[in-house]
């Protein structure tokens, strides 16, 4: 199996991407558009290796309108693809300023 931290060196933009029901679903009643998705300048600031079925990562990001936004993907490594479990706008009174960093 490939090491999670060596496996995410690459550009996030490297990945393909894909998307469950759920967080199809959750973006929709989020008002969070599949253009508002960060992985191509999100910054990976928590990862999850214990994950099953697949490991899983938090990225922070702006959307291109500069809305904040957490996203939570999976990690699937045999296909080089980033699987989108879900997608939120941080609680401020939760994180730090630039939403990097839990309180």
């Amino acid at each position: 199996m490939t090491n999670l931290t060596d496996f995410i060196k690459n550009p996030l933009s490297d990945f393909g991407i894909q998307y469950r029901v759920h967080s199809t679903r959750r973006m929709f009643r989020r008002n969070i558009h599949e253009d508002d998705i960060v992985l191509k300048n999100g910054e990976i600031i928590e990862q999850y290796e214990e994950d099953f079925p697949l490991p899983s990562l938090l990225i922070n990001g702006r959307t291109s309108a500069g809305r904040p936004l957490h996203l939570v993907v999976a990690v699937n490594f045999s296909e080089m693809e980033l699987i989108v479990i879900t997608a939120y706008e941080p609680d401020p009174r939760r994180w730090t300023e630039n939403f990097s960093r839990r309180l």
